[in-house]
C-alpha cells in the first residue's frame, strides 16, 4: 500500500523510489446517481507544460483524441465512457526517462464531457483518486482521495507531476475549474 496524500501535500516521485522511470497514473471515481437523463463520461488528460505552465505544442496536450505525446513520453491508455467496476478508469502511463526537456511539469485533470449540456458537474462525482503505480513491478507508491469539495467544477486539476533538481515530484492539487476541457486548455495556454 503507497503514501496517501491530502490536498495540497507534494512527495519525492524517483528520489524515494530509485530506478523508478515508468509510472501510471491511475485515475478513478464513482458518479452518483441521478435522474438526469445522461449518462457520465469523464475524461482524463495530461498537459506537458514548460516552466510557466504553459504548453507550448498543441501535440503536447494528451488525451482521447491525441493518445501520445511526440516524444512517446506520456500516453492515454484510451477512453473509458462510462466509469464502470473498480479501479482505475483512466490511467495515463509516464516514461521519465523520455521526458523532453523543455516539459517541467505533467497536469493531470479530469473534465465532464459535455457537462453543460447534460446538467452535470463534479458536485456529483464521489470517491475520485488518483495514484501513481511503478509501472515495473505494479506497486502502489502513493494516493490522493480527491474529496468531495466540488459543486459547480467540471474540470478539476488532479495532480501534477513536475521536475525539480533532476528529480521527479508529486502534487496532490485538487483545483475545481467551471467551463470543462476549453477553460483548462485556456489556462495552459492553449487556444480553443
Amino acid at each position: 500500500m503507497g503514501i496517501n496524500l491530502a490536498k495540497g501535500q507534494r512527495i519525492d516521485l524517483t528520489k524515494t523510489n530509485p530506478g523508478l522511470t515508468k509510472a501510471i497514473v491511475g485515475l478513478g471515481w464513482d458518479t452518483n446517481r441521478y435522474s438526469g437523463g445522461h449518462d457520465f463520461d469523464l475524461d482524463a488528460s495530461a498537459f506537458l507544460t514548460d516552466a510557466n505552465s504553459r504548453v507550448t505544442n498543441d501535440m503536447d496536450f494528451v488525451f482521447y483524441n491525441n493518445l501520445t505525446d511526440p516524444s512517446g513520453a506520456v500516453e492515454h491508455t484510451g477512453d473509458n465512457r462510462t466509469g464502470e467496476g473498480d479501479g482505475d478508469d483512466e490511467q495515463i502511463k509516464i516514461d521519465f526517462s523520455k521526458v523532453p526537456a523543455h516539459v517541467h511539469r505533467i497536469a493531470i485533470t479530469v473534465t465532464i464531457h459535455d457537462a453543460e449540456v447534460r446538467n452535470q458537474n463534479f458536485g456529483q462525482v464521489t470517491n475520485a483518486f488518483a495514484r501513481v503505480v511503478d509501472e515495473d513491478t505494479g506497486r502502489e507508491i502513493l494516493r490522493f482521495d480527491l474529496g468531495e469539495d466540488f459543486s459547480v467544477e467540471t474540470a478539476v486539476v488532479i495532480c501534477e507531476l513536475y521536475r525539480h533538481n533532476g528529480d521527479w515530484k508529486f502534487n496532490a492539487v485538487g483545483s475545481g475549474f467551471a467551463g470543462g476541457l476549453a477553460s483548462l486548455c485556456r489556462n495552459f495556454g492553449l487556444q480553443v
